[in-house]
């Protein structure tokens, strides 16, 4: 073959050990792993560097030497790291019945910790065809030499986290964010003292795992090429992301992405990763070949059972990962253990979390394998792992993912709080349940407040400034004739849609200010959505999935909403100053040692809130402290647009002190500890669409 007449260095070649799979460097060269029941041949392929078309060596595995059952290994001696590589693999081309193999194809390692794309083609990959010279390379990296200085993940109680959502490449891409290595792992870095002074305590980062960046989905409107710029479509499981590294030539993808995680822990940031295996980025019958459907496409993917050519697509992407097949699920928590053991990472948020569940025949089962081997993992036992407890197939499974200590994208809190603030009425109950840890949710199940993690914006849907700028989506710019992205919102314009006058802005930005304080005041582990803190706008695009520019943080915004960033950094710690805030077990009517019990609704009468009042848009609560030397809080909320009274509770020897009020112009919306202003009689005016906070203090203070 050609290949072979090109050979210009002879490794030698040894048997091999089949596990671990991938490739695993030793002193003296590499051994390589990878699964494939069903092929007939395996040749690994290794090439000089990222630019050379063809290898300068074809070692092909005999069967019968180097294949222990569906493991195919071999051992190639005085290969070092750097080395660029893939795999042809024969077997039978077949696609009635699942089976994809096509030697023409170079395949990837799923378990590389690296990718080259350098000569990458993906229409080659898509086409009949030979694409050896245009195909994606796998990396050999050593993760083994790193100097972690101590570093280790946080463990940071999970009710104590307050996570800040964010992409890496919007973050920082931006000529305003000021870094030198815009978009990038080390841009991150550069934008740390940002995040440790608005308080959070986890930043959960969009997918960062290998994907193509480069894939041009359409074209938009202005004839500008739309790509994938979220990220949720991987192609490396154990890579970072090629884009997100300053050298990636040079292999430096493990070691650039660890000086991330050990940078935000000594600043106390836990690293907490949006992972990706519902799904893989070769799509459909129609999409790439690159990896697992040359590897074992009857294996790694749910097929349609009555013509298994087709997909099927539980996940709304063009395939579905089989995570249940046992190979798969192996991948799957080797992968998730990878990134705690070697990379640090202190939690992961599980992308349409409930096709984890499903069995090899699609159905959502109560003791699914893969979602199990992750919570009962020795190596996971201290590690945050949150589902998103649905899909595109129709399965929804807020409050009964399976599982102990799964949290949960609480959606559900979304939808109420968002309802609610904009001025709905008749919510009153199911808003005392939310602010409780939703506890008709999961306290019926065994669980408890910590398994919610409660959001009113996300990456996926309208900014938080959107939400209250704009009453429908703009995603025009997306090129899907506006098609795209949820049509009810839940949001409310404020009286005009897009850009508005001053009146108009005050109310937006109260509005704002509501939603943070109804978040923050609630059980369970609160998540805010990067930029929301300095109204950071999309247009009114609610699904920014392939826009770039109009999705980067636009870091004048610090300075122009100062007041506004100033309220969120106060309110987070107004959080982090008051434990009760931060309860793991659900309320039980106990009483604090001055006699109030840990939670006393109320309505504008003491005692007496209006659960079956349909118009009902106001509320007050009282919580008592979890110890002495706490201060009990009382809270009041008007959604009503007019001023109404509230009546105050009496607690002997305490008088009430004013914390916050977001009806309040800045710096008097709220105040750091030691300068709350004294509330008297016995009556306060809550100002229409505003919250209050009181707190209880010693009169004598």
């Amino acid at each position: 073959m050609n290949e072979c007449r090109r050979v210009v260095i002879d490794h030698a070649i040894a048997q091999g050990q089949p596990h671990p799979l991938g490739p695993s460097v030793q002193a003296n060269g590499v051994n390589f792993s990878l699964f494939s029941q069903n092929a007939t041949g395996v040749e690994l392929l290794l090439f000089r560097d990222d630019t050379a078309p063809l290898p300068y060596q074809t070692v092909r595995l005999d069967p019968v030497v180097n294949r222990a059952f569906g493991f195919w290994h071999v051992f190639v001696e005085g290969l070092r790291p750097g080395a660029l590589y893939g795999y042809r693999i024969d077997g039978p081309w077949d696609p009635a019945n699942g089976h994809r193999f096509d030697r023409s194809k170079l395949a990837i390692d799923p378990y590389a910790r690296g990718h080259s794309a350098t000569l990458w083609d993906r229409g080659a990959a898509c086409a009949p065809g030979d694409n050896v010279e245009t195909a994606m390379r796998s990396v050999v990296i050593d993760w083994s030499d790193y100097d972690w200085e101590g570093d280790q993940p946080l463990g940071r109680p999970i009710q104590d986290l307050v996570i800040y959502e964010t992409h890496v490449r919007g973050l920082t891409r931006s000529p305003s964010s000021g870094v030198e290595a815009p978009g990038t792992f080390g841009g991150l870095i550069e934008k740390i003292p940002y995040l440790r002074e608005l308080g959070v305590t986890a930043l959960e980062l969009l997918p960062v795992f290998e994907f193509d960046s480069s894939q041009v989905l359409r074209q938009g409107p202005d004839k500008q090429p739309l790509r994938n710029y979220w990220g949720y479509s991987t192609i490396g499981f154990f890579s970072p992301e090629n884009s997100y590294c300053l050298t990636p030539e040079y292999g430096t993808h493990v070691n650039e992405f660890r000086d991330m995680v050990k940078a935000l822990h000594r600043a106390g940031i836990e690293v907490i990763l949006d992972v990706v295996f519902n799904h893989t980025d070769e799509g459909n019958h129609l999409g790439p070949a690159m990896c697992f459907k040359l590897l074992d496409n009857s294996i790694y993917y749910h097929l349609v059972p009555h013509d298994r050519q087709y997909y099927m697509d539980y996940s709304g992407c063009g395939n579905t990962f089989n995570c249940n097949h046992p190979v798969v699920a192996k991948l799957i928590v080797e992968c998730l253990e990878f990134w705690v053991r070697e990379m640090h990472v202190d939690g992961f948020r599980f992308d349409e979390g409930s096709i984890l569940t499903r069995d090899e025949n699609g159905e959502t089962v109560l003791h699914p394998p893969v979602v199990w081997a992750i919570e009962l993992s020795e190596t996971l036992a201290n590690t945050k792992i949150i589902a998103e407890a649905w899909d595109a197939a129709g399965a929804y499974q807020v409050g009964y993912f399976p599982g102990y200590r799964w949290a949960e994208w609480n959606g559900r809190f979304r939808d109420v709080a968002r309802r609610f603030i904009r001025g709905e009425g008749g919510l009153i109950g199911e808003v005392a349940d939310r602010l409780c840890g939703s506890a008709s949710i999961y306290q019926a199940s065994g669980h408890a407040p910590i398994n919610s993690v409660n959001f009113i914006t996300c990456h996926d849907g309208f900014t938080l400034n959107d939400l209250v700028s704009y009453d429908e989506k703009h995603n025009w710019a997306n090129g899907e004739g506006n098609n795209d992205g949820a049509n009810d919102n839940n949001g409310w314009n404020c009286g005009a849609e897009g850009p508005a006058g001053p009146e108009i802005e005050r109310v937006r930005a109260q509005q704002i200010k509501n939603f943070a304080t109804f978040l923050m005041l609630s059980q369970g582990v609160p998540m805010i959505t990067g930029g929301d803190e300095i109204r950071r706008t999309q247009g009114g695009n609610n699904n920014a999935y392939c826009q770039d520019e109009i999705s980067w943080f636009d870091w004048s915004g610090a300075e122009r909403e100062a007041e506004m960033l100033r309220f969120f950094r106060e309110v987070i710690d107004l959080r982090r100053h008051h434990p009760m805030l931060r309860r793991s077990r659900f309320f039980t009517g106990a009483r604090d040692a001055r006699g109030v019990a840990d939670v006393t609704w109320h309505g504008t009468r003491l005692g007496q809130p209006d659960w079956d009042d349909a118009r009902s848009r106001v509320l007050a609560a009282t919580f008592g402290a979890q110890d002495a030397a706490e201060i009990d809080l009382h809270v009041m909320f008007n959604m009503a647009d007019h001023t109404i009274g509230f009546d105050l509770p009496t607690i002997p020897g305490r008088e009430w002190r004013r914390i916050l009020d977001t009806s309040l112009p800045s710096p008097n919306d709220i105040v750091s500890p030691g300068h709350e202003v004294r509330v008297a009689g016995q009556e306060y005016l809550v100002n229409g669409r505003s919250i209050v906070l009181l707190g209880s203090f010693d009169r004598r203070q």
